[in-house]
């Protein structure tokens, strides 16, 4: 029945040419009389239409309602609160053929099957609408209908829509600020819908994975419209800002306190907004978005990215940047790549807006494995890793610890691994003197007891460390670092030394040997040592030190050099006492020496035979 019905208002709509479909647009605006034209424009505005056909409906359509929505009744408005007023319901009955007329043009601007032009287009005549469509102000009920039905469509992330609203709406403040406010609304619908959908759930669910697969695809849109909203700048109240509406969000209030100072203007009206509290609301509002954005059960990628860019383009923004530090911590707790890029904002909120967090140093110590010098963030993960053993507040324990661990690694890692751990244990070093003793560490009562005092400085160490003392004194030559304790307090660093280092004088890898040469200095003189910068080293590969390997000049070249061009593989002299010959027909080798210890062994037999 629908599909018949369909194919009526088809062959309806086919009846009328583009020539006829612009007389129909002429007369509609052109007198009341025809107003009965509005309905059978409004037929040819779905996504089957030719866009030829839609454009001009639309173009129709969208010069008649523009000058009538400041004089329409809210759409909550019923027939019934008329008082038989003919003008009052005229209107209540345009507003209704202008919601119909909204809903028309975001079924096209969310179909992927129609025309990129005509989607443009569409959008367009919707800004408008959300410009003027409220009585002359911001229509947010339209906007956030638009970016609902797009985070909730089946468009993929990279379609042209939210390309479209970055690049020619963004730039409105306005626009950033009810963008926001939908992005938090659409978050907490999301969240809301997860929970739902998780206690609903049953193992004989038929297509269970559509409703995680449709979740995951719009927490994808959802991150994708807060990445392209740019940085709101100038929050020093300096700066002017663009306004899409021209009477303003924040007009009236600014109004009534009277800012005096300087102040912007948008474009389109003479009033003026205060730049300061514009920041501050556009703060709160960016940091309610991001952070009802973060309590989603963000897809594994996303979280990547959102961790690798959060102290970046997140936390300088924020009202109150510890708001992020739940998200942070259970990143960060998760352990491996996860940690590695959850550590850059940790640390920032450490450092900068006095984040407490006990436990950071063990797990930071727990990361350092094999596997992180692999790693794609490695480079930022090792300049971190020095920043934070940065603090000459640090523990010696804790600084061995890390000292040794890195030490140990050296064996496992590849050449450019092995580079950034000899930087990072030269810096250690030099930092931190009580250290030192790793360097050359002797068995008797006068290393035992400066270790013994370097210990002392936790609280709970000293009780461990007797019975460690004895074993080192019965077993001198066992090393008892434990390097698969995850507790740098009891990986016993102090009692060790760092021997891993000196193998790496005998590394296969020239750069490698060379740059350990560098720990032979007495690190303890701080006026003739320089710390050795992480970042160079950070980024390495085997390609980076093949090539400068091939850059590096070599003063001497050792060469194998021959008067002649020899004739054999190897010479006589090189094994004295043999002789090579060669068989005519194979060409095999055989040893002359054979016959010779085959007439010893003859002579032998003879002589015991004859005794």
């Amino acid at each position: 029945m629908a599909s018949s019905t369909l194919s009526k208002k088809q062959k309806k709509r086919d009846k009328y040419s583009l020539a006829e479909l612009k007389t129909l647009g002429h007369q509609l605006l052109s007198s009341r009389a025809h107003v009965n034209n509005l309905p059978l424009l409004l037929s040819f505005i779905t996504p089957t239409t030719r866009p030829q056909y839609a454009l001009e409906s639309l173009l129709s359509l969208q010069s008649f309602f523009t000058p009538l929505l400041p004089q329409l009744p809210s759409s909550s408005v019923s027939s019934s609160d008329s008082q038989n007023d003919p003008e009052f319901i005229y209107r209540i009955w345009v507003r209704s053929k202008f919601d119909d007329f909204v809903q028309s043009l975001l079924d096209i601007a969310i179909c992927s099957q129609s025309d990129e032009a005509l989607r443009e287009v569409v959008l367009d005549t919707l800004m408008e609408f959300v410009k003027v469509g409220n009585g002359g102000k911001f229509h947010s009920a339209i906007y956030h209908r638009l970016l609902h039905i797009f985070v909730h469509s089946s468009l993929g992330v990279d379609d042209i829509l939210p390309e479209l609203l970055a690049s020619k709406y963004f730039k409105y403040i306005d626009i950033r600020y009810f963008t926001y406010i939908s992005m938090e609304k659409l978050s907490r619908t999301i969240e809301a819908k997860d929970i739902s959908d998780d206690k609903n759930e049953s193992p004989d669910t038929i297509d269970a994975d559509k409703p995680k697969s449709s979740l995951a695809l719009s927490t994808h849109k959802l991150y994708h419209l807060l990445s392209r909203i740019p940085p709101l700048e100038g929050s020093d109240g300096k700066s002017e800002y663009d306004m899409w509406n021209g009477a303003g969000i924040f007009a009236g209030k600014e109004n009534d306190k009277g800012h005096s100072g300087k102040q912007c203007k948008d474009e389109s009206s003479n009033i003026k907004v205060s730049p300061a509290n514009i920041a501050k609301k556009m703060k709160l509002k960016f940091t309610k978005a991001w952070i009802s954005f973060l309590r989603l059960p963000l897809p594994i990628d996303v979280y990547k990215e959102v961790l690798v860019n959060l102290h970046q383009v997140v936390i300088p923004y924020l009202s109150n940047p510890l708001m992020l530090c739940d998200f942070l911590t259970r990143s960060y707790d998760i352990g491996g790549v996860v940690s590695v890029m959850a550590l850059s904002s940790l640390f920032v909120l450490m450092t900068q807006h006095g984040l407490e967090y006990p436990n950071f140093y063990e797990k930071l110590y727990a990361l350092l494995e094999p596997s992180i010098f692999m790693a794609k963030h490695r480079a930022k993960f090792f300049q971190l890793l020095d920043s934070c053993l940065r603090s000459p507040l640090l523990p010696a324990y804790l600084a061995a610890a890390f000292c040794k661990k890195l030490s140990r690694l050296s064996l496992a890692v590849p050449p450019s691994g092995a580079l950034v751990i000899v930087a990072l244990i030269h810096n250690l070093l030099r930092r931190h003197p009580s250290i030192n003793c790793l360097v050359h560490q002797e068995d008797g009562d006068e290393t035992t007891k400066d270790i013994t005092e370097a210990e002392r400085e936790t609280d709970d160490s000293i009780e461990d460390s007797s019975a460690s003392r004895e074993i080192s004194n019965i077993n001198p030559g066992i090393d008892l670092f434990d390097d698969k304790q995850t507790d740098p307090l009891k990986a016993n660093a102090m009692r060790s030394s760092l021997w891993e280092v000196d193998t790496l004088r005998r590394h296969y890898c020239p750069p490698v040997s060379r740059f350990v040469l560098s720990l032979e200095n007495d690190l303890t003189i701080r006026a003739k040592t320089t710390e050795v910068a992480v970042k160079d080293f950070s980024s390495g590969s085997y390609a980076t030190i093949f090539g400068d390997e091939i850059r590096r000049r070599v003063k001497q070249v050792p060469l194998a050099f021959y008067t002649a061009t020899p004739a054999k593989l190897f010479s006589e002299s090189d094994f004295p006492g043999w002789t090579f010959k060669l068989k005519d027909e194979d060409n095999t080798a055989v040893l002359d020496n054979t016959s010779k210890e085959n007439g010893h062994i003859s002579a032998k037999r003879s002589r015991v035979e004859s005794s």
